[in-house]
């Protein structure tokens, strides 16, 4: 079945009625809890199903949100949260701005695939239209900064030579569908077959809705190459007013890094290569410094007259070297110890040291304690936590199982 929204691309609101109306399920794209709602099918609808590429629209039954529309044989079926009585006349309204914006894009893909396998010899074996830009996979290992520039050239050659773009219906068996550039109908297909042509530039079989004219797409930007399956390229593009929200983006990124680099847009990659030399340059004396001051707090503790049985540190600033290097310079024969790094509530990183028997008895309980998990050998366990918060309770246990060995020492 051809819809209206195929029929007319343009129509914005349709009046039409409810065939029929049945509970159902919906699963987020996002994953989660299904949501409870309906599916209803109705005459004929403005609101394009997912297919061909393209994502479904998004839109009104009434004053009725429809969350997903999808093909079912020849039905569009339209996913809703609220029960339609079949026989009402319902009026459809459309979300332009996400429908406009998917013809710019299937029509931009349309022209790319074109032109490329005319001008190169790359066919397209497949393409998606994401959220925030789009790609185009071609059948080739490569394509070269010089290509993507001239097909880029090319393609808005086209559109300011404004041509048309014609939407036409063919019988199954019409002998013209085999001329037809097409990478086959659904299995499921029936009735006629859409072709969408580019005057004089492309022909090709489509259930998507598009422009009708090339000068709508505005502008296409390719912003380069990814590499994709084996001896595939993924194209990357921009069309329409992507690209005009893009250079938005770029514009109010390039005001900020003015104002915080204190220099012009021509200066910003080196300012801030500088930038992340001085921060290297910061993180390597941190990290001696942090090293020395575990050497100092070793040695201090090292000193004392009666060097307690159980020593206990927290840091918000270190790592597991810092932890370590304490533990090398206390020694750890006789003395059990509990290092924490991180923050003092939350995630962080733990270190248990001390006799072997004694750190293969604890170590799990307190990476337990801790919301945490471990590992260790020869008298140190280590891992990461979750709850610094418990802290208190990890030293009470240790503060513990020293009170109950002394006895026996």
């Amino acid at each position: 079945m051809v819809f209206q929204c195929q029929r007319d691309s343009w129509a914005r609101q349709f009046a039409t009625r409810v065939v029929s109306c049945r509970a159902a399920e919906l699963r987020p794209e996002g994953g989660g809890e299904p949501v409870r709602g309906f599916q209803v099918v109705l005459e004929d609808t403005i609101l394009f199903p997912e297919g061909g590429g393209q994502p479904d629209d998004r839109g009104l039954i009434g004053d009725v949100p429809v969350l997903r529309v999808t093909r079912r044989g020849p039905e569009a079926v339209h996913f809703v949260q609220a029960s339609l009585e079949p026989g009402t006349e319902v009026l459809l309204s459309l979300d332009w701005e996400r429908r406009f914006d998917h013809m710019q894009q299937h029509s931009g893909q349309h022209l790319i695939t074109a032109i490329a396998e005319q001008m190169f010899g790359f066919k397209t074996t497949s393409w998606e239209l994401g959220r925030q830009r789009s790609v185009i996979e071609l059948d080739t290992p490569s394509l070269t900064a010089e290509q993507t520039e001239a097909l880029e050239r090319s393609v808005n050659e086209k559109i300011r030579e404004r041509v048309p773009v014609v939407v036409r219906e063919l019988a199954a068996d019409d002998p013209e569908i085999e001329t037809v550039r097409s990478r086959g109908l659904p299995d499921d297909h029936a009735g006629p077959v859409r072709v969408v042509d580019i005057e004089g530039i492309d022909s090709n079989m489509c259930c998507g809705t598009h422009v009708s004219n090339l000068s709508d797409l505005q502008v296409i930007k390719l912003l380069g190459t990814e590499k994709g399956k084996k001896n595939k390229t993924n194209l990357v593009f921009l069309a329409g007013n992507r690209v005009l929200k893009s250079i938005e983006q770029s514009h109010s990124t390039e005001k900020a890094l003015t104002s915080l680099l204190k220099n012009g847009p021509g200066e910003h990659v080196e300012a801030v290569k500088r930038l992340q030399s001085s921060v290297k340059l910061l993180q390597k004396n941190n990290l001696n410094l942090l090293r020395d001051m575990a050497v100092l707090i070793a040695r201090d503790f090292k000193s004392k007259p009666v060097p307690s049985q159980l020593f206990v540190l927290h840091r918000k600033e270190g790592d597991s070297e810092f932890m370590n290097i304490i533990a090398n310079e206390i020694g750890t024969e006789e003395t059990l110890l509990f290092l924490t790094v991180g923050d003092e509530k939350e995630a962080g990183l733990f270190l248990l040291a001390g006799p072997v028997e004694a750190v293969e008895n604890l170590g799990p309980r307190v990476a337990e304690l801790l919301g945490g998990k471990g590992a260790g050998k020869r008298g140190r366990f280590q891992g990461k936590a979750t709850k610094m918060s418990r802290r208190g309770e990890v030293q009470t246990l240790l503060q513990e199982f020293i009170s109950h060995r002394s006895p026996e020492a």
